[in-house]
């Protein structure tokens, strides 16, 4: 599932090209990719054909292009775009098609001219949708998508309150990995980035969040910003051919992994072998000796 850094190379490669575009036209070739849309396909249509593109914005691993025009009565709207497990948004010139593209957007923007923009998902786990927004508790300036309203700051947000994470992180009895990949909690951190975090922070992944002093988690907290960060220029992680960014290149932070997929190979800390538990239905991966259970 793309995390923080991969949403983040698709959010900044899309924002010059679709800020100000015009929405000409729609095709929707899977209606299964418009799941999370309140309306069957043409209504979907309708609503964004004709819109401008006002910018592009993002949260945790969520994705959303805010729309003018039409004076709807719903209010400010914004189409909410979902990467699931695979989803890609591609841009096109208007004479390039990509294999399993689930919903075409063709735009006119005034300094660049007529684009494509192709919604791609091999799995059909992602998709769009037109969702209203509405002003954030905290920031009531600052508007997101009804979808999004449940999702916490997320730690490369200037907004994101360190304090306030310490002390709910502190009422945590659950594990910290747990913790860290609860998106009310703290958003964009997901199984490969907790792992990476928590290997560099010398915690291990069942330590109870509540057990950790208040240096211990300043220290992770800012763990999890330099390794997103560095994931995010290294254009966040790609293992095969579903991670890409807007222009279907890939990442190569996958490259940089210390404990992530690395079971059996040494760790780059101590020498001891990695080693991958069952974790929520998914693994976590660790060194015995760096992060041991206190």
């Amino acid at each position: 599932m793309p995390e923080l850094p991969e949403v983040e190379v698709v959010r900044a490669g899309l924002e010059p090209a679709v800020t100000g575009a015009r929405v000409e036209a729609i095709t929707v070739f899977d209606q299964r990719s418009l799941r999370r849309h309140d309306g069957p396909s043409e209504d979907f249509v309708d609503q964004l054909t004709g819109r401008t593109i006002v910018s592009a914005e993002r949260r945790g691993k969520f994705l959303w292009l805010p729309l003018a025009g039409h004076g709807l009565d719903a209010g400010p709207q914004a189409l909410v775009v979902h990467l699931g497990m695979s989803g890609q948004v591609l841009l096109r010139d208007r004479a390039t098609d990509d294999n399993l593209t689930r919903i075409r957007i063709e735009l006119e923007h005034v300094d660049h001219g007529p684009l494509r923009l192709n919604f791609v998902d091999q799995r059909i786990f992602g998709s769009m949708a037109i969702d209203s927004l509405a002003p954030t508790v905290d920031h009531p300036e600052q508007l997101v998508p009804s979808a999004v309203a449940h999702i916490a700051r997320d730690p490369l947000d200037e907004r994101f309150d360190d304090r306030l994470f310490y002390e709910r992180l502190s009422r945590r009895n659950s594990g910290i990995k747990r913790a860290l990949l609860d998106q009310t909690l703290i958003s964009g951190i997901g199984n490969i980035y907790a792992d990476e975090s928590l290997w560099a922070a010398r915690i291990h992944y069942e330590q109870s969040a509540a057990s950790l002093s208040r240096a211990k988690a300043r220290l992770l907290l800012a763990e999890v910003r330099l390794v997103l960060a560095k994931a995010l220029g290294e254009g966040g992680t790609s293992f095969d051919a579903q991670y890409v960014n807007v222009n279907g290149a890939s990442g190569y932070f996958s490259h940089s992994l210390n404990a992530y997929g690395q079971q059996g190979n040494p760790c780059p800390r101590c020498g001891t072998l990695i080693v991958r538990e069952s974790f929520m239905n998914r693994g976590s991966h660790f060194c015995p000796k760096c992060q041991r259970l206190r």
